[in-house]
């Protein structure tokens, strides 16, 4: 029990230093873990390191690769600027526009700080020549980002779903991604229309919104290599079933050797900061598994719960935990192990709707301004803005979306 009591400890300490600290939790809780389990557990490093996820691992460099690769190369660029024309001199549709755009780039695999560093500089340009506030701008394009990060193509949705396969509940990686991105569509057209959006529909200056809109530049034999590629992963992962993984490496290695960008500038422009912290963060999971530590979380949650709030209970925590750390890093590997024995300590009620809860509790919360995806928003404000209170308000908004997450997943499954 001593050791079980430790093990929470380390992942407590872990969780907190990754809020209130610059410190990558990946390598933190690989060292928890080796030190908890080697010396105070007796042992072996292999023994402990064989709890590293080798498939999310293969997955995740797969994926990020082929659109590190999309990204150097200026395809998805090109493409963003094409899909922002369709609707030009509309105020009100260039928020929804924007929604859509950051729906598709998440969800085909491009992930939350991908897709936003690429939608944020022209939607909140836009939105400030055409008189967009940027509040309501900030809130379409980061819920529509975050509407797709749960996909089984995007990073976040490898994880949660190689998780939920891990304990037991695989099969269900659209369905996850579909309660997910439904919670997003409603709090962001529900946000954008409660604060004013509906103003914008009223009016249309063509001129002043063209000006603002992203160059077209030309597509040439590489990023229509490059788009196919894309669409041969969709196609073969969504259709014919194929390990999401194994098909981004493939396709990312022919990109790369048919010399649609520099490999070392796609390999550099991979997020290994949070391939480590998953990893590294799985590592000290199942540690906590091996040594009884989660035992110790699910028994302290289901004394506050009852079957009809649970839901609504786990969502609350987890978003308010991901306000502060990472949801895809942190909060998923570290929450999700729970559910079986959650729903066990319940009375024996179906566990997904729990899980459910959780991704879509965990991930609402996410346009933050302390957040990656919101401060991203935040940097990309046209001139003249003011980024305080933008900042401010993207806070205020983003730890309420733990209290409608709460609701919705009370509605949704309690």
């Amino acid at each position: 029990m001593n050791l079980a009591w430790i093990s929470v400890a380390a992942l407590t300490l872990a969780v907190v230093l990754s809020c209130t600290t610059t410190i990558n939790v990946g390598v933190l809780a690989l060292a928890l873990a080796l030190m908890v389990g080697v010396f105070l557990g007796g042992m072996t490093p292999d023994a402990v390191l064989a709890g590293f996820p080798v498939a999310l691992f293969i997955t995740l460099v797969g994926v990020t690769l082929l659109f590190s690769v999309a990204e150097g190369n200026g395809t998805l660029a090109r493409l963003t600027a094409r899909a922002v024309r369709l609707c030009r001199g509309h105020a009100g549709v260039l928020p929804i526009m924007f929604f859509t755009i950051g729906l598709i780039l998440a969800t085909i695999g491009a992930g939350a700080t991908p897709a936003s560093a690429l939608l944020a500089p022209p939607a909140m340009a836009v939105a400030g020549r055409a008189g967009i506030p940027p509040l309501l701008m900030a809130i379409m394009a980061g819920h529509g980002v975050l509407a797709g990060t749960l996909s089984p193509l995007a990073p976040n949705g490898i994880v949660a779903n190689g998780v939920m396969s891990r304990i037991g509940l695989g099969g269900v990686e659209w369905q996850t991604f579909a309660y997910t991105a439904l919670a997003h569509m409603i709090v962001g057209f529900g946000g954008f229309f409660l604060l004013g959006g509906w103003r914008l529909f009223k009016r249309r200056d063509p001129a002043a919104i063209q000006a603002a809109e992203p160059a077209i530049e030309a597509m040439d034999a590489r990023h229509w290599v490059t788009t196919a590629g894309i669409a041969a992963l969709i196609v073969s992962v969504a259709g014919l079933g194929m390990n999401v993984g194994m098909m981004a490496i493939i396709i990312a290695t022919m990109l790369i050797l048919m010399r649609t960008v520099d490999e070392q500038k796609a390999i550099k422009g991979m997020p290994w900061g949070v391939i480590l912290m998953v990893t590294g963060v799985t590592v000290l999971i199942a540690l906590l598994e091996e040594t009884e530590g989660l035992d110790l979380f699910t028994s302290g949650i289901a004394r506050v719960s009852t079957p009809s709030t649970i839901s609504p209970i786990v969502a609350f925590g987890t978003g308010v935990v991901s306000v502060y750390s990472s949801t895809g890093g942190v909060v998923l590997p570290a929450f999700l192990p729970m559910v079986p024995d959650l729903a066990q300590r319940m009375g024996g009620i179906a566990p997904l709707p729990i899980a459910w809860s959780m991704s879509v509790g965990s991930s609402l919360v996410d346009l933050s301004s302390l957040s990656t995806v919101g401060a991203l928003f935040i940097a990309g404000a046209a001139a003249g803005s003011d980024s305080r209170r933008l900042f401010n308000s993207l806070l205020a908004w983003g730890l309420s979306m733990s209290v409608a997450a709460a609701v919705l997943c009370w509605l949704l499954f309690g």
